[in-house]
Protein backbone atom coordinates (compact mmCIF):
# COMPACT_ATOMS: atom_id res chain seq x y z
CA UNK A 1 0.00 0.00 0.00
CA UNK A 2 1.48 3.60 -0.85
CA UNK A 3 2.24 5.92 1.81
CA UNK A 4 -0.65 8.98 1.98
CA UNK A 5 -3.83 9.84 1.46
CA UNK A 6 -5.19 11.94 -1.99
CA UNK A 7 -5.59 14.92 0.02
CA UNK A 8 -1.93 14.75 0.92
CA UNK A 9 -1.00 14.86 -2.68
CA UNK A 10 -2.00 18.53 -2.77
CA UNK A 11 -1.73 21.67 -0.72
CA UNK A 12 -5.44 23.34 0.81
CA UNK A 13 -5.24 26.22 -1.75
CA UNK A 14 -4.80 23.92 -4.68
CA UNK A 15 -7.24 21.85 -3.27
CA UNK A 16 -9.73 24.43 -3.20
CA UNK A 17 -9.36 25.05 -6.85
CA UNK A 18 -10.76 21.61 -8.14
CA UNK A 19 -13.13 21.77 -10.68
CA UNK A 20 -15.09 19.08 -12.41
CA UNK A 21 -14.93 19.45 -16.58
CA UNK A 22 -17.91 19.15 -18.35
CA UNK A 23 -18.05 17.60 -21.54
CA UNK A 24 -20.15 15.97 -23.92
CA UNK A 25 -21.61 13.05 -23.20
CA UNK A 26 -21.85 10.19 -25.51
CA UNK A 27 -24.34 7.27 -25.81
CA UNK A 28 -21.79 4.27 -25.54
CA UNK A 29 -21.18 0.73 -24.90
CA UNK A 30 -19.00 -2.04 -23.32
CA UNK A 31 -17.75 -5.02 -24.07
CA UNK A 32 -17.41 -7.87 -21.01
CA UNK A 33 -14.91 -10.48 -20.93
CA UNK A 34 -14.05 -13.38 -18.56
CA UNK A 35 -12.28 -13.63 -15.04
CA UNK A 36 -9.37 -12.77 -14.77
CA UNK A 37 -6.17 -15.15 -14.45
CA UNK A 38 -3.29 -12.64 -13.46
CA UNK A 39 -2.87 -8.79 -11.98
CA UNK A 40 -3.33 -6.04 -14.35
CA UNK A 41 -0.52 -4.71 -16.21
CA UNK A 42 -0.92 -1.35 -17.42
CA UNK A 43 1.24 1.27 -19.87
CA UNK A 44 1.16 4.74 -18.61
CA UNK A 45 2.13 6.97 -21.68
CA UNK A 46 3.87 10.29 -20.07
CA UNK A 47 5.13 11.17 -16.26
CA UNK A 48 3.63 14.03 -15.74
CA UNK A 49 1.08 14.66 -13.25
CA UNK A 50 -2.17 13.16 -14.85
CA UNK A 51 0.40 9.91 -14.86
CA UNK A 52 1.28 10.17 -11.38
CA UNK A 53 -1.99 10.92 -9.91
CA UNK A 54 -3.37 8.20 -12.09
CA UNK A 55 -0.86 5.39 -10.88
CA UNK A 56 -0.78 6.54 -7.15
CA UNK A 57 -4.55 5.61 -7.24
CA UNK A 58 -4.54 3.06 -9.45
CA UNK A 59 -1.90 1.20 -7.23
CA UNK A 60 -4.16 1.89 -3.96
CA UNK A 61 -7.42 0.53 -5.36
CA UNK A 62 -5.79 -2.71 -7.13
CA UNK A 63 -3.19 -4.42 -4.69
CA UNK A 64 -1.74 -6.29 -7.14
CA UNK A 65 -1.52 -4.86 -10.28
CA UNK A 66 1.69 -3.22 -11.74
CA UNK A 67 2.34 -0.20 -13.75
CA UNK A 68 5.12 1.02 -16.29
CA UNK A 69 5.33 4.43 -16.84
CA UNK A 70 6.77 5.67 -20.16
CA UNK A 71 8.70 9.01 -20.64
CA UNK A 72 9.94 10.45 -23.48
CA UNK A 73 13.37 12.12 -21.68
CA UNK A 74 15.62 10.93 -19.11
CA UNK A 75 13.61 12.80 -16.71
CA UNK A 76 10.30 12.34 -15.20
CA UNK A 77 7.73 14.94 -13.64
CA UNK A 78 6.41 16.98 -16.94
CA UNK A 79 4.99 20.05 -16.56
CA UNK A 80 6.19 20.19 -13.06
CA UNK A 81 9.40 20.27 -13.47
CA UNK A 82 9.43 22.20 -17.06
CA UNK A 83 6.16 24.26 -16.22
CA UNK A 84 5.74 25.21 -12.91
CA UNK A 85 7.71 28.84 -12.70
CA UNK A 86 10.95 28.36 -10.79
CA UNK A 87 9.79 30.97 -8.07
CA UNK A 88 7.46 28.38 -6.99
CA UNK A 89 9.41 25.45 -5.27
CA UNK A 90 6.63 24.79 -2.75
CA UNK A 91 4.66 23.04 -5.84
CA UNK A 92 7.51 21.48 -7.45
CA UNK A 93 8.83 19.84 -4.08
CA UNK A 94 6.41 19.55 -1.16
CA UNK A 95 2.93 19.36 -2.88
CA UNK A 96 4.34 17.09 -5.71
CA UNK A 97 7.44 15.89 -6.83
CA UNK A 98 8.31 14.68 -3.51
CA UNK A 99 4.40 12.36 -3.71
CA UNK A 100 5.63 11.11 -6.82
CA UNK A 101 8.45 9.69 -5.54
CA UNK A 102 6.57 8.30 -3.17
CA UNK A 103 4.32 6.47 -5.71
CA UNK A 104 7.59 5.40 -7.89
CA UNK A 105 9.25 4.00 -5.40
CA UNK A 106 7.05 1.29 -4.85
CA UNK A 107 7.27 -2.13 -6.08
CA UNK A 108 4.69 -2.38 -8.51
CA UNK A 109 5.93 0.52 -10.72
CA UNK A 110 8.61 0.91 -13.38
CA UNK A 111 9.83 4.09 -14.79
CA UNK A 112 10.59 3.65 -18.36
CA UNK A 113 12.70 6.46 -19.07
CA UNK A 114 14.42 8.13 -22.55
CA UNK A 115 11.70 5.84 -24.50
CA UNK A 116 9.36 8.00 -26.73
CA UNK A 117 6.21 5.52 -27.29
CA UNK A 118 4.98 6.46 -30.96
CA UNK A 119 8.50 7.46 -32.51
CA UNK A 120 10.85 5.70 -30.80
CA UNK A 121 8.78 2.51 -30.31
CA UNK A 122 5.72 2.31 -31.93
CA UNK A 123 2.33 1.25 -29.83
CA UNK A 124 1.76 -2.13 -31.68
CA UNK A 125 5.51 -2.89 -30.08
CA UNK A 126 4.06 -2.38 -26.30
CA UNK A 127 0.36 -3.04 -26.84
CA UNK A 128 0.93 -6.99 -27.04
CA UNK A 129 2.18 -6.95 -23.31
CA UNK A 130 -0.16 -5.20 -21.36
CA UNK A 131 -3.71 -5.07 -20.22
CA UNK A 132 -4.15 -1.39 -20.61
CA UNK A 133 -2.86 1.38 -22.13
CA UNK A 134 -3.52 5.07 -20.21
CA UNK A 135 -2.53 7.91 -22.77
CA UNK A 136 -1.42 10.34 -19.66
CA UNK A 137 0.69 13.24 -22.30
CA UNK A 138 0.36 16.57 -22.19
CA UNK A 139 0.01 19.44 -24.64
CA UNK A 140 3.25 19.46 -26.88
CA UNK A 141 2.28 22.28 -29.09
CA UNK A 142 1.19 25.92 -28.27
CA UNK A 143 -1.45 27.63 -30.17
CA UNK A 144 -1.11 30.17 -33.19
CA UNK A 145 -2.78 33.58 -33.76
CA UNK A 146 -2.49 33.18 -37.66
CA UNK A 147 -1.56 37.25 -38.00
CA UNK A 148 0.85 39.18 -40.06
CA UNK A 149 4.46 38.89 -39.17
CA UNK A 150 4.28 35.99 -36.58
CA UNK A 151 6.39 33.70 -38.21
CA UNK A 152 8.73 36.11 -39.69
CA UNK A 153 9.64 39.27 -37.19
CA UNK A 154 12.28 38.57 -34.62
CA UNK A 155 11.54 38.74 -31.54
CA UNK A 156 8.33 36.84 -31.40
CA UNK A 157 8.12 33.76 -28.89
CA UNK A 158 5.44 31.29 -27.65
CA UNK A 159 4.97 31.54 -24.06
CA UNK A 160 5.49 27.59 -23.79
CA UNK A 161 8.94 27.91 -25.28
CA UNK A 162 9.76 30.72 -22.90
CA UNK A 163 8.61 28.57 -20.10
CA UNK A 164 10.69 25.81 -21.52
CA UNK A 165 13.45 27.31 -21.62
CA UNK A 166 13.72 29.06 -18.64
CA UNK A 167 12.69 25.57 -16.95
CA UNK A 168 15.43 24.02 -18.62
CA UNK A 169 13.21 21.43 -21.09
CA UNK A 170 15.79 20.42 -23.57
CA UNK A 171 13.74 20.84 -26.57
CA UNK A 172 14.17 24.49 -25.83
CA UNK A 173 17.60 24.65 -24.76
CA UNK A 174 18.76 26.80 -27.81
CA UNK A 175 16.12 29.49 -27.66
CA UNK A 176 17.99 32.42 -26.78
CA UNK A 177 15.66 34.97 -27.09
CA UNK A 178 16.91 38.27 -27.28
CA UNK A 179 15.75 40.58 -24.21
CA UNK A 180 17.94 43.90 -25.19
CA UNK A 181 16.50 44.79 -28.25
CA UNK A 182 13.97 47.44 -26.59
CA UNK A 183 12.36 48.44 -23.39
CA UNK A 184 8.76 47.04 -23.81
CA UNK A 185 6.98 43.98 -23.87
CA UNK A 186 3.75 42.87 -24.83
CA UNK A 187 2.24 39.25 -23.82
CA UNK A 188 -0.91 38.28 -25.40
CA UNK A 189 -3.52 36.50 -23.51
CA UNK A 190 -4.19 36.37 -19.95
CA UNK A 191 -4.30 33.54 -17.99
CA UNK A 192 -1.52 32.16 -15.38
CA UNK A 193 1.09 31.14 -18.10
CA UNK A 194 1.12 34.95 -19.55
CA UNK A 195 1.64 36.21 -15.51
CA UNK A 196 4.85 33.46 -15.04
CA UNK A 197 6.47 35.18 -18.21
CA UNK A 198 5.79 38.87 -16.91
CA UNK A 199 7.15 37.98 -13.06
CA UNK A 200 10.00 36.38 -14.44
CA UNK A 201 10.80 39.23 -16.60
CA UNK A 202 10.24 41.81 -13.90
CA UNK A 203 11.74 40.02 -10.87
CA UNK A 204 14.86 41.39 -9.60
CA UNK A 205 17.43 38.38 -10.63
CA UNK A 206 19.01 37.80 -7.65
CA UNK A 207 15.53 36.64 -6.08
CA UNK A 208 15.87 34.05 -9.11
CA UNK A 209 19.41 32.76 -8.46
CA UNK A 210 18.85 30.66 -5.55
CA UNK A 211 15.94 28.72 -7.57
CA UNK A 212 16.05 25.89 -10.29
CA UNK A 213 15.93 28.70 -13.23
CA UNK A 214 18.66 27.71 -15.98
CA UNK A 215 22.26 29.60 -15.78
CA UNK A 216 21.50 30.73 -19.39
CA UNK A 217 18.34 31.83 -18.63
CA UNK A 218 19.56 33.82 -15.61
CA UNK A 219 22.67 35.30 -17.85
CA UNK A 220 19.96 36.46 -20.43
CA UNK A 221 17.44 38.04 -17.42
CA UNK A 222 20.63 39.81 -15.98
CA UNK A 223 21.18 41.52 -19.21
CA UNK A 224 17.61 42.58 -20.15
CA UNK A 225 16.38 45.66 -20.41
CA UNK A 226 12.59 45.22 -20.30
CA UNK A 227 11.39 47.93 -18.25
CA UNK A 228 7.57 47.74 -19.23
CA UNK A 229 5.66 44.86 -19.82
CA UNK A 230 1.39 44.91 -21.30
CA UNK A 231 -0.71 41.73 -20.69
CA UNK A 232 -2.83 41.53 -23.58
CA UNK A 233 -6.82 40.08 -23.33
CA UNK A 234 -9.50 40.10 -25.85
CA UNK A 235 -12.22 40.74 -22.84
CA UNK A 236 -12.33 42.08 -19.47
CA UNK A 237 -10.81 41.90 -16.38
CA UNK A 238 -14.01 39.90 -15.34
CA UNK A 239 -13.29 37.02 -17.71
CA UNK A 240 -9.40 36.98 -17.24
CA UNK A 241 -8.30 32.98 -16.72
CA UNK A 242 -5.81 34.29 -14.23
CA UNK A 243 -5.86 33.86 -10.84
CA UNK A 244 -5.72 35.83 -7.59
CA UNK A 245 -3.24 34.06 -5.91
CA UNK A 246 -1.16 35.13 -9.75
CA UNK A 247 -2.10 38.59 -9.39
CA UNK A 248 -1.70 38.98 -5.89
CA UNK A 249 2.15 37.73 -6.60
CA UNK A 250 2.76 40.35 -9.37
CA UNK A 251 1.26 43.12 -7.28
CA UNK A 252 3.91 42.12 -4.68
CA UNK A 253 6.70 42.12 -6.64
CA UNK A 254 9.65 44.59 -4.90
CA UNK A 255 10.32 48.27 -6.95
CA UNK A 256 7.76 47.20 -9.63
CA UNK A 257 4.46 49.29 -9.84
CA UNK A 258 1.11 48.60 -11.52
CA UNK A 259 -0.63 50.69 -14.09
CA UNK A 260 -3.90 50.95 -12.11
CA UNK A 261 -6.93 49.54 -14.44
CA UNK A 262 -9.51 52.05 -15.34
CA UNK A 263 -12.66 51.95 -12.71
CA UNK A 264 -15.19 51.88 -15.76
CA UNK A 265 -13.49 47.96 -16.44
CA UNK A 266 -14.60 46.90 -12.75
CA UNK A 267 -17.75 46.38 -10.73
CA UNK A 268 -18.39 49.69 -8.82
CA UNK A 269 -19.13 47.33 -5.70
CA UNK A 270 -17.62 43.58 -6.75
CA UNK A 271 -18.85 42.91 -2.67
CA UNK A 272 -23.05 43.48 -2.94
CA UNK A 273 -22.97 42.37 -6.40
CA UNK A 274 -24.69 38.88 -6.27
CA UNK A 275 -24.28 38.13 -9.83
CA UNK A 276 -20.67 37.84 -9.36
CA UNK A 277 -18.88 34.35 -8.16
CA UNK A 278 -17.03 34.79 -5.28
CA UNK A 279 -13.41 33.82 -7.26
CA UNK A 280 -14.71 37.40 -9.33
CA UNK A 281 -14.92 39.52 -6.25
CA UNK A 282 -12.13 38.67 -4.96
CA UNK A 283 -9.98 39.14 -8.34
CA UNK A 284 -12.01 42.90 -8.50
CA UNK A 285 -10.78 43.74 -5.33
CA UNK A 286 -7.09 42.74 -5.71
CA UNK A 287 -7.39 44.82 -9.28
CA UNK A 288 -8.86 47.99 -7.58
CA UNK A 289 -6.18 48.05 -4.83
CA UNK A 290 -3.80 47.82 -7.36
CA UNK A 291 0.42 47.67 -6.44
CA UNK A 292 2.02 49.12 -2.87
CA UNK A 293 4.79 50.83 -5.47
CA UNK A 294 3.33 53.38 -7.93
CA UNK A 295 4.69 53.24 -11.42
CA UNK A 296 6.19 56.61 -10.88
CA UNK A 297 7.99 55.43 -8.16
CA UNK A 298 9.28 52.19 -9.53
CA UNK A 299 12.46 51.06 -12.08
CA UNK A 300 9.70 48.20 -13.71
CA UNK A 301 6.28 48.66 -14.69
CA UNK A 302 3.58 46.14 -15.98
CA UNK A 303 -0.09 46.95 -17.00
CA UNK A 304 -3.19 44.74 -17.72
CA UNK A 305 -4.91 45.84 -21.48
CA UNK A 306 -8.25 44.46 -21.98
CA UNK A 307 -10.82 44.31 -25.04
CA UNK A 308 -7.99 44.33 -27.67
CA UNK A 309 -7.55 41.79 -29.65
CA UNK A 310 -4.18 41.47 -32.00
CA UNK A 311 -4.52 42.09 -35.82
CA UNK A 312 -0.80 41.56 -36.70
CA UNK A 313 3.19 42.14 -35.28
CA UNK A 314 4.55 45.23 -37.41
CA UNK A 315 8.32 46.21 -37.36
CA UNK A 316 9.92 49.58 -38.07
CA UNK A 317 11.61 51.05 -41.84
CA UNK A 318 14.79 51.13 -40.18
CA UNK A 319 14.30 47.08 -39.31
CA UNK A 320 12.47 45.36 -41.08
CA UNK A 321 13.33 42.13 -39.77
CA UNK A 322 12.28 42.75 -36.04
CA UNK A 323 9.45 43.71 -34.35
CA UNK A 324 8.78 47.33 -33.51
CA UNK A 325 4.77 47.01 -32.62
CA UNK A 326 1.86 45.35 -32.74
CA UNK A 327 -1.83 46.15 -34.62
CA UNK A 328 -4.52 45.74 -31.88
CA UNK A 329 -8.47 45.92 -32.43
CA UNK A 330 -10.45 47.41 -30.05
CA UNK A 331 -13.34 45.05 -28.75
CA UNK A 332 -16.92 45.85 -26.88
CA UNK A 333 -18.53 42.77 -24.48
CA UNK A 334 -21.87 41.91 -25.60
CA UNK A 335 -25.13 42.11 -23.54
CA UNK A 336 -26.68 44.04 -20.59
CA UNK A 337 -23.90 42.93 -18.27
CA UNK A 338 -20.22 43.29 -18.78
CA UNK A 339 -18.86 41.54 -16.07
CA UNK A 340 -20.63 38.10 -15.89
CA UNK A 341 -17.61 35.66 -16.86
CA UNK A 342 -18.68 34.10 -19.51
CA UNK A 343 -19.19 37.88 -21.97
CA UNK A 344 -18.19 37.61 -25.24
CA UNK A 345 -16.77 40.07 -27.28
CA UNK A 346 -17.42 42.02 -30.48
CA UNK A 347 -14.59 43.86 -32.88
CA UNK A 348 -15.22 47.31 -33.36
CA UNK A 349 -13.07 47.93 -36.02
CA UNK A 350 -10.97 50.44 -34.40
CA UNK A 351 -7.53 49.93 -34.48
CA UNK A 352 -4.36 50.87 -31.87
CA UNK A 353 -0.96 49.96 -31.99
CA UNK A 354 1.29 49.41 -28.82
CA UNK A 355 5.29 49.31 -28.78
CA UNK A 356 6.95 46.17 -28.41
CA UNK A 357 10.42 44.80 -28.78
CA UNK A 358 9.92 41.61 -27.68
CA UNK A 359 6.08 39.53 -27.62
CA UNK A 360 5.07 36.48 -26.20
CA UNK A 361 2.04 34.54 -27.55
CA UNK A 362 0.22 32.97 -24.54
CA UNK A 363 -3.22 31.79 -25.56
CA UNK A 364 -3.55 27.87 -24.83
CA UNK A 365 -1.67 25.08 -25.49
CA UNK A 366 -2.13 21.86 -27.89
CA UNK A 367 -1.86 18.04 -27.91
CA UNK A 368 -1.05 16.05 -31.02
CA UNK A 369 -1.81 12.29 -31.59
CA UNK A 370 1.01 10.50 -30.87
CA UNK A 371 2.69 8.75 -33.94
CA UNK A 372 0.41 5.62 -34.52
CA UNK A 373 -1.97 6.33 -32.68
CA UNK A 374 -5.02 6.94 -35.31
CA UNK A 375 -3.48 3.63 -37.30
CA UNK A 376 -3.79 1.59 -33.97
CA UNK A 377 -7.72 2.17 -33.77
CA UNK A 378 -7.41 5.24 -31.28
CA UNK A 379 -9.24 8.39 -32.68
CA UNK A 380 -7.96 11.98 -32.38
CA UNK A 381 -10.02 14.92 -31.87
CA UNK A 382 -7.63 17.51 -33.98
CA UNK A 383 -9.93 20.48 -33.05
CA UNK A 384 -10.25 19.72 -29.44
CA UNK A 385 -6.30 18.36 -29.01
CA UNK A 386 -7.98 15.34 -27.13
CA UNK A 387 -8.33 11.72 -27.55
CA UNK A 388 -12.54 11.27 -27.57
CA UNK A 389 -13.37 9.42 -24.35
CA UNK A 390 -16.58 9.49 -22.34
CA UNK A 391 -15.47 11.57 -19.80
CA UNK A 392 -14.65 8.79 -17.19
CA UNK A 393 -11.67 8.87 -19.37
CA UNK A 394 -12.35 5.59 -21.70
CA UNK A 395 -10.97 6.28 -24.83
CA UNK A 396 -14.12 6.16 -27.53
CA UNK A 397 -14.50 5.57 -31.36
CA UNK A 398 -17.30 6.30 -33.38
CA UNK A 399 -19.97 3.49 -34.03
CA UNK A 400 -22.59 5.38 -36.26
CA UNK A 401 -23.48 8.79 -36.27
CA UNK A 402 -24.71 9.24 -32.77
CA UNK A 403 -23.24 7.12 -30.78
CA UNK A 404 -19.43 5.38 -30.52
CA UNK A 405 -17.75 2.28 -28.48
CA UNK A 406 -15.43 2.26 -25.97
CA UNK A 407 -11.89 1.39 -27.44
CA UNK A 408 -11.33 -2.31 -25.30
CA UNK A 409 -8.09 -1.03 -22.98
CA UNK A 410 -7.47 2.04 -23.72
CA UNK A 411 -8.03 4.95 -20.99
CA UNK A 412 -6.49 8.56 -21.21
CA UNK A 413 -6.02 11.54 -18.66
CA UNK A 414 -5.15 14.87 -18.00
CA UNK A 415 -4.94 17.21 -20.74
CA UNK A 416 -5.12 14.39 -23.50
CA UNK A 417 -9.13 13.64 -22.03
CA UNK A 418 -10.12 17.15 -21.74
CA UNK A 419 -7.70 19.29 -23.06
CA UNK A 420 -4.94 21.86 -21.82
CA UNK A 421 -6.64 23.75 -18.72
CA UNK A 422 -7.35 23.92 -15.59
CA UNK A 423 -4.85 23.47 -12.69
CA UNK A 424 -2.80 20.93 -10.92
CA UNK A 425 -5.41 20.03 -8.50
CA UNK A 426 -8.38 19.61 -11.34
CA UNK A 427 -5.44 17.55 -13.16
CA UNK A 428 -5.48 15.13 -9.68
CA UNK A 429 -8.97 14.91 -9.60
CA UNK A 430 -9.29 13.96 -13.27
CA UNK A 431 -6.42 11.02 -12.86
CA UNK A 432 -8.08 9.88 -10.27
CA UNK A 433 -11.47 9.60 -11.99
CA UNK A 434 -9.74 7.67 -14.75
CA UNK A 435 -7.89 5.07 -12.44
CA UNK A 436 -10.88 4.53 -10.57
CA UNK A 437 -13.26 3.60 -13.77
CA UNK A 438 -10.08 1.55 -14.84
CA UNK A 439 -9.91 -0.53 -11.33
CA UNK A 440 -13.97 -0.84 -12.29
CA UNK A 441 -13.26 -2.16 -15.61
CA UNK A 442 -11.09 -5.29 -14.13
CA UNK A 443 -13.47 -5.98 -11.34
CA UNK A 444 -16.60 -6.19 -13.95
CA UNK A 445 -14.71 -8.25 -16.08
CA UNK A 446 -14.80 -5.46 -18.72
CA UNK A 447 -12.93 -6.83 -22.02
CA UNK A 448 -9.43 -5.34 -21.97
CA UNK A 449 -6.39 -5.60 -24.57
CA UNK A 450 -5.24 -8.73 -26.32
CA UNK A 451 -8.49 -10.55 -25.55
CA UNK A 452 -9.15 -13.79 -27.85
CA UNK A 453 -11.94 -11.76 -29.45
CA UNK A 454 -9.00 -9.68 -30.83
CA UNK A 455 -6.89 -12.67 -31.91
CA UNK A 456 -5.02 -12.89 -28.10
CA UNK A 457 -1.52 -13.41 -27.84
CA UNK A 458 -1.07 -11.28 -24.61
CA UNK A 459 1.94 -11.68 -22.30
CA UNK A 460 0.87 -9.74 -19.47
CA UNK A 461 4.76 -9.46 -19.13
CA UNK A 462 4.76 -5.60 -19.46
CA UNK A 463 7.95 -3.83 -19.61
CA UNK A 464 10.09 -7.07 -19.43
CA UNK A 465 7.89 -7.81 -22.85
CA UNK A 466 8.80 -5.01 -24.78
CA UNK A 467 12.80 -4.54 -23.32
CA UNK A 468 14.03 -6.89 -26.34
CA UNK A 469 12.43 -4.77 -28.89
CA UNK A 470 13.65 -1.89 -27.16
CA UNK A 471 17.39 -2.53 -27.62
CA UNK A 472 17.00 -4.17 -31.10
CA UNK A 473 16.03 -0.32 -31.98
CA UNK A 474 19.09 1.05 -30.36
CA UNK A 475 17.09 2.60 -27.54
CA UNK A 476 18.10 3.07 -23.75
CA UNK A 477 16.20 3.09 -21.41
CA UNK A 478 16.39 4.95 -18.08
CA UNK A 479 15.55 3.62 -14.74
CA UNK A 480 14.17 5.18 -11.53
CA UNK A 481 17.30 4.86 -10.09
CA UNK A 482 19.28 5.96 -13.07
CA UNK A 483 16.77 8.91 -12.29
CA UNK A 484 17.97 9.44 -8.97
CA UNK A 485 21.70 9.30 -9.56
CA UNK A 486 21.10 12.17 -12.28
CA UNK A 487 18.63 14.03 -9.33
CA UNK A 488 21.58 13.52 -7.14
CA UNK A 489 24.09 15.13 -9.45
CA UNK A 490 21.99 18.25 -9.85
CA UNK A 491 21.36 18.66 -6.72
CA UNK A 492 25.26 18.35 -6.07
CA UNK A 493 25.61 21.19 -9.03
CA UNK A 494 23.03 23.07 -7.37
CA UNK A 495 24.26 22.56 -3.74
CA UNK A 496 28.24 24.24 -4.73
CA UNK A 497 26.10 27.18 -6.30
CA UNK A 498 23.66 27.75 -3.72
CA UNK A 499 20.51 26.60 -5.44
CA UNK A 500 18.47 24.22 -5.31
CA UNK A 501 19.37 22.62 -8.01
CA UNK A 502 21.07 23.05 -11.62
CA UNK A 503 19.29 21.23 -14.26
CA UNK A 504 21.31 19.76 -17.34
CA UNK A 505 19.53 21.07 -20.39
CA UNK A 506 20.48 18.49 -23.00
CA UNK A 507 19.59 14.77 -22.94
CA UNK A 508 23.18 14.51 -23.97
CA UNK A 509 24.46 15.39 -20.28
CA UNK A 510 21.83 13.97 -18.50
CA UNK A 511 23.09 10.09 -20.00
CA UNK A 512 26.75 11.12 -19.89
CA UNK A 513 25.95 11.19 -15.76
CA UNK A 514 25.22 7.65 -16.12
CA UNK A 515 28.09 6.92 -17.95
CA UNK A 516 30.25 7.60 -15.16
CA UNK A 517 31.04 6.32 -11.91
CA UNK A 518 29.06 7.30 -8.76
CA UNK A 519 32.26 8.61 -7.18
CA UNK A 520 32.80 10.46 -9.57
CA UNK A 521 29.59 12.22 -10.09
CA UNK A 522 29.32 13.95 -6.28
CA UNK A 523 33.20 14.80 -6.12
CA UNK A 524 33.48 16.48 -9.61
Amino acid sequence: MLLGSPRNFICRRCATALTRPQRKRYSSSINHAVQRARPLRLAVIGSGPAGFYAAYKLLSKLEDAIVDMYEKLPVPFGLVRFGVAPDHPEVKGKNCQDKFTEVAESGRFNFVGNIAVGSDLPLQAIKPHYDAILFAYGASKDRWLNIPGESTLKGIYSARAFVGWYNGLPEYAGLNPDLTVGKEAVIIGQGNVALDVARILLSEVDALRKTDITDYALDALSRSRIESVRIVGRRGPMQAAFTVKEVRELMKLPRVGFVPIDPFLLPPDPSKDWTLPRIQKRLAAVLAKGSTTPPALSSKRWELSFFLAPTAFRSSPNNPDQLSHLTLEKTLPKGRDPFLPSVRVQGTGETTDLPASVAFRSIGYKSEPLPGLVESGIPFDEKLGIIPNDVHGRVLAPATESTAVHVPGFYVAGWSKRGPTGVIASTMEDAFATAEIIAKDWADNVRFLNHEEDGGGGTGLGWEGVKAEAERRGLRRVSWTDWKRIDAVEKHKGKLIEKERDKFPTVEEMLKILDRSPHIETTT
